[in-house]
């Protein structure tokens, strides 16, 4: 077989090949359009604040306090994210919130993991009613908590101190109830065969359960860790030290005798989101596997 009829062989099967695909392709329904259309705008929805934002840290700061605004600036100049970084502790700020959200994230797991854990397998007196009072805390505003808790705090002498800003996001009711209703779901034959070979209940938790539990406990951990990074009320409430401002209470600081310098602001509320976006796209599949795994995807 020659070259050139290799060549010719080898153009009718590609052309072939596209034929097929061309014809197994149909056409889209009323329903696929009418769904792509509402999930692009529903997409553009979220996706204006951010872009607006981006093009605004990039205008002057005369030019972002214009009225009426506009999207693109006029002259681009990288100005504001220079400011923010010569004028704003930064860094310190952004050590703070890590510090404080890494600790309240594994505080919360250890505790959550337990506790759904020892109400979803252990049976004692009050359970039911220990239970709703754990879940009462889902119907509790933390803002409403606020002044207890600092008067807590104060008593205690954790008033400008991390244990200050860290015990008190804790309390993850919410947590408890995806670990327990994941819980629930394990079969028991995997611990009672546990048991009858001789190991305690600790070691059937931390052995059999825990790697169960994987795809809950890290989505549990993204949505804690995101919920104390982007908590300004507490933080704000428990610490007048500039030395301990994590990022949301250190960027709402960048305000002069003029007013709130608007390119700042936006500047410092895409580097205060910048690790978040990147925790949810390295971590978007376990976010996704815990909601399924625990149930709550139908309720």
């Amino acid at each position: 077989m020659t070259t050139a009829e290799t060549t010719v062989r080898t153009a009718r099967t590609l052309r072939t090949a596209r034929t097929v695909r061309s014809k197994s392709r149909k056409p889209w329904t009323t329903g696929q359009i009418v769904l792509t259309v509402i999930g692009v705008a529903v997409s553009a929805v979220f996706v204006a604040p951010i872009a607006a934002a981006l093009f605004t840290s990039f205008k002057s700061e005369a030019e972002a306090a214009e009225i009426p605004p506009h999207w693109l600036p006029e002259v681009w100049t990288v100005q504001a994210w220079k400011a923010l970084w010569e004028t704003g502790n930064v860094t310190n700020w952004f050590v703070n919130s890590l510090v404080v959200s890494v600790c309240v994230t594994s505080v919360v797991l250890a505790v959550s993991a337990l506790a759904g854990y020892g109400f979803a397998r252990t049976e004692f007196r009050g359970k039911s009613v220990l239970m709703g009072i754990v879940m009462s805390g889902l119907m509790i505003s933390p803002a409403v908590l606020g002044v207890p808790l600092f008067t807590t705090v104060q008593q205690m002498g954790m008033v400008d101190t991390y244990w200050g800003m860290i015990l008190p996001q804790c309390a993850p009711a919410a947590m408890v109830y995806i670990l327990y209703k994941f819980f629930q779901g394990i079969p028991r034959e995997l611990e009672e065969a546990a048991f009858i070979d001789g190991a305690g209940r600790w070691r059937v938790f931390f052995t059999i359960v825990v790697p169960l539990a994987r795809p809950s406990l890290a989505a549990v951990g993204i949505f804690t860790f995101i919920a104390s990074w982007n908590n300004f009320l507490w933080p704000y409430m428990v610490t007048n030290n500039p030395d301990l401002m994590t990022m949301p209470n250190g960027i709402a600081t960048v305000m002069n005798s003029y007013g709130i310098q608007w390119a700042q602001l936006m500047a410092g509320g895409l580097m205060a989101g910048l690790p978040l976006i990147v925790v949810f796209v390295f971590f978007q599949r376990q976010i996704v596997a815990g909601v399924a795994h625990t149930g709550l995807a139908g309720q």
